[in-house]
């Protein structure tokens, strides 16, 4: 994609990266957070809470930025997308699923992301067809990925074993999602975008939380009340904003590539400050998961 096509002005490399890494360290540190702040709060409420607390200031920071960013009006369908795919049903699976699953596994399994988004991307992207030796990278993936199911989510328990397959579909959702924001909303705003995508994803989590955990409880601790606004401000307004509005400029399947860090960062962060275990079976899950994410990437940087 040229810079041409967009109004705003494309950020270099040195930006992109920088950017990159940032996104890398800020989503690799809220797995944990989330996880703290379900001891307070039910899973849908908690993350209905964050993505209204979000909306809100994004709706604030919008009318002040949009004049530097450039970009169409977004039709509705395409906010529909993002509310849902991108936002509502990925982060609704993962508040439920971290109920049960440790936060830096969680990440781990999160990671597949960038297989399904190359699968994806096949099928709806011109010009990023999958390649022979893509097929090597999706094998590793899935043998990481049956290694943990067999491994730490069966000692966890017959739940997390359920809870893990359920989980995967996040990553399934979002790789959809976020093709279908590459493929038609280049010319778009992303921060009209945003605004109106965490809009309907609030009510469509207020709606589940409203139906499934009415009446449970909630406590507002320190730990929780830091986890809201830390998940709203950082964790949503500022990570999706730079990073929706990098995907109008760089390749889809290079951004995807910020899940290959972040289980590193998610793991250390849930082993340091969580005491959750990260033992050897773990980190040969990740690791195969995370070779299978490089061949990926690397057979698509040479196709």
């Amino acid at each position: 994609m040229s810079a041409a096509s967009h109004d705003g002005r494309a950020p270099s490399n040195s930006v992109i990266n920088l950017v990159v890494a940032l996104l890398c360290l800020i989503w690799g540190s809220t797995w944990l957070v989330i996880k703290a702040g379900l001891r307070d709060l039910p899973p849908l409420t908690s993350a209905s809470i964050r993505f209204t607390l979000a909306a809100v200031v994004f709706a604030l920071v919008v009318p002040r930025l949009r004049g530097l960013e450039g970009g169409t009006r977004p039709p509705a369908w395409m906010i529909l997308v993002m509310g849902l795919l991108n936002f509502a049903i990925p982060y609704g699976v993962v508040y439920v699923g971290e109920t049960v699953i440790p936060s830096g596994l969680a990440a781990v399994l999160w990671a597949v992301f960038p297989i399904m988004m190359a699968v994806s991307s096949h099928f709806m992207l011109p010009g990023e067809r999958l390649v022979a030796g893509h097929w090597v990278g999706f094998s590793l993936g899935f043998l990481g990925v049956v290694l943990l199911f067999f491994t730490d989510l069966r000692d966890i328990g017959p739940e997390a074993v359920a809870v893990g397959a359920f989980f995967l579909l996040s990553p399934f959702v979002s790789a959809i999602g976020n093709t279908l924001v590459k493929r038609y909303g280049e010319s778009h705003s992303s921060l009209l975008l945003n605004r109106g995508g965490l809009a309907i994803a609030a009510a469509a989590l207020w709606a589940g939380a409203l139906t499934t955990e009415r009446g449970a409880a909630l406590r507002w601790s320190g730990l929780a009340v830091f986890s809201i606004a830390y998940l709203a401000i950082v964790g949503t307004v500022v990570t999706f904003g730079l990073f929706y509005w990098l995907l109008r400029y760089a390749a889809a399947h290079r951004l995807s590539l910020i899940a290959y860090v972040i289980p590193a960062v998610a793991l250390f962060l849930g082993w340091a400050l969580g005491d959750e275990v990260v033992g050897v079976r773990t980190l040969a899950g990740a690791g195969l998961i995370l070779l299978g994410i490089g061949l990926v990437a690397r057979s698509r940087a040479r196709s």
